[in-house]
């Protein structure tokens, strides 16, 4: 009985989204985030960046031009974007914050998979040779750096969390600001100060399969993706923290839930008919589904306990999104059936608020609001550097013979 109560509310609710004037009303964000989303970067901030050798970054694009799509590509849209900006400055005396160009995920499998385990070696290599031919960085140990480190877990470098919480975040790295898609509450991956972001999500790929804003959102919920990745996690159970077994165990039957493993090629149009989209966590918290629910004006369904989501400061993510803790995923269905329309109405006006979708993305060209002025509005808003960035003379608190032993041999 109680199911057959969900179906007609759910039922109830797409015919009343299908037969309602679909042209999405836009919603702008009130009080300080929405104007810290609408912020101007440009003249509160100078950026420095450092001239590496083309092996830390060009070289390795060239050997493979698919770091350019795979969704830690921001590291390179973000050395691109730097180049040319008008934060930028030739005369690092007046930096407020100095730029390392370096490509660290962009070293992938046969399946276009990233593998991080040459990473740490080399992130140091690039510190010793900023730290001996330039005397910024040994002023402050790095505390007025910043390093783009958009891999699963940030700058612990591994794609499997118990082994990342092993290494932890590289040590050369300890007082440098991290701008990295891994967010995480208490966890020792995410040091206090870094940056937030989405992962990359091609801008024109989406822009391209856009369909008219009056679609009826004819699903109820969607998702495709892995539930279970035999291949890493054999017995189950450790991938996803168990999150997507259980969505497919309870829901892979039920009509409200339009999931699978398939991807189709109509994935982002389906996206635009839903109302909301899963995000649940896969070996790290976050996804680029996250990405595609907010430019597609899907509600995101957020399955990741402490998740710390992309520039939060600026998007109110309580309002546009849903959070199901994990141990929840079994009542999925009576969570978002008891939703009322009013308030899926509202999330979907801010959803449709364009300042939202452009924060989200890396666009090339770059525009005003997207993720790169967000990193910068993040940068410019940790300024002016407290005293304590500065060393004393002979003062110093990195070692930098400390870390795993493979760590330390030479890149």
């Amino acid at each position: 009985m109680k199911t057959f109560f969900m179906w007609v509310t759910a039922i109830a609710l797409l015919l009343a989204f299908a037969s309602a004037d679909n042209t999405p009303k836009i919603e702008r964000i009130s009080g300080s985030a929405g104007d810290v989303l609408e912020d101007d970067p440009v003249g509160k901030l100078k950026v420095y960046v450092y001239e590496l050798p083309s092996k830390y970054n060009k070289k390795l694009l060239l050997k493979d031009p698919r770091c350019l799509t795979h969704m830690f590509a921001a590291e390179i849209f973000m050395h691109r974007f730097l180049l040319s900006s008008p934060v930028r400055t030739l005369n690092p005396e007046e930096a407020d914050w100095f730029y390392t160009p370096i490509y660290p995920t962009c070293d992938l499998t046969p399946t276009g998979l990233p593998l991080p385990f040459k990473s740490p070696r080399m992130m140091r290599s690039a510190i010793q040779l900023i730290s001996s031919n330039w005397p910024y960085w040994n002023r402050t140990e790095g505390a007025d750096h910043f390093f783009v480190v958009p891999h699963d877990f940030g700058a612990c470098f591994h794609y499997q969390e118990e082994k990342a919480i092993e290494r932890g975040i590289l040590p050369l790295l300890q007082r440098a600001t991290l701008v990295q898609t891994f967010g995480q509450r208490n966890h020792v991956c995410l040091n206090e100060g870094s940056i937030t972001i989405p992962p990359y999500a091609p801008p024109q790929k989406m822009q391209a399969h856009q369909i008219p804003p009056d679609t009826p959102r004819s699903i109820f919920v969607y998702f495709r993706g892995l539930f279970y990745d035999v291949n890493n996690d054999p017995e189950g159970g450790y991938y996803a923290r168990g999150a997507r077994a259980a969505v497919w165990e309870n829901f892979k039957n039920n009509p409200l839930f339009d999931i699978s493993t398939d991807h189709p090629t109509t994935y982002y149009e389906d996206m635009q008919r839903a109302i909301f989209c899963l995000c649940p966590l896969g070996w790290a918290p976050w996804s680029p589904r996250l990405v595609e629910a907010v430019v597609f004006g899907c509600i995101p369904v957020i399955i990741a306990d402490d998740i710390v989501l992309p520039f939060a400061d600026a998007i109110p993510w309580e309002e546009i999104g849903v959070f199901v803790a994990e141990e929840d995923v079994p009542k999925l269905d009576t969570i978002l059936t008891s939703i009322p329309p009013e308030v899926i109405l509202r999330k979907q006006r801010l959803l449709a608020n364009p300042s939202m979708k452009r924060a989200m993305l890396f666009p090339q060209p770059a525009q005003p609001g997207d993720a790169f002025h967000q990193i910068l509005n993040g940068l410019a808003r940790k300024l002016p550097h407290d005293k304590s960035t500065y060393l004393k003379p002979g003062g110093k608190f990195l070692n930098w013979t400390s870390g795993p032993v493979g760590d330390l041999k030479p890149w």
